[in-house]
């Protein structure tokens, strides 16, 4: 899974997106908030939030399917931007609200260097046939 996340030119590399913790009941990961993920306003982008929030999401669901050959895939998501953050490093926890056959839901918390939240948001996840 690590060579998954780390290994190929995607989003996660680009937004330098770190997996601390990966399992199919919770993942944690950070991000560093810096001008590449700034809004023009210099504030973190509420789509790179997204992008994390979706990121994790996707790990901890791939990672309870992956055994019975199947793979996660974004379905839906939402997300409410609660603080501005202009620097450090955020962390988000994702944990699992619903696992059935074909799809999963989660919830994502994202907060910053202080435990203070940022985003909170839920994403669902087709859980689909995994690629070859």
């Amino acid at each position: 899974m690590n060579q998954l996340l780390t290994d190929n030119e995607t989003l996660i590399k680009t937004l330098e997106i770190t997996v601390l913790e990966a399992s199919p009941e919770k993942v944690v990961a950070t991000m560093p908030v810096q001008p590449k993920v700034h809004q023009p306003f210099g504030l973190l982008h509420g789509g790179a939030s997204v992008a994390l929030a979706e990121t994790i999401a996707s790990v901890g669901a791939f990672l309870s399917v992956a055994d019975q050959g199947m793979m996660a895939v974004g379905l839906e998501i939402n997300a409410n931007h609660l603080r501005g953050v202009r620097d450090g490093l955020v962390t988000a926890t994702a944990t699992p609200i619903h696992k059935g056959r074909t799809t999963q839901v989660w919830q994502v918390e994202i907060k910053d260097a202080n435990g203070k939240m940022v985003c909170i948001s839920r994403c669902t996840l087709a859980i689909v046939p995994g690629s070859k």
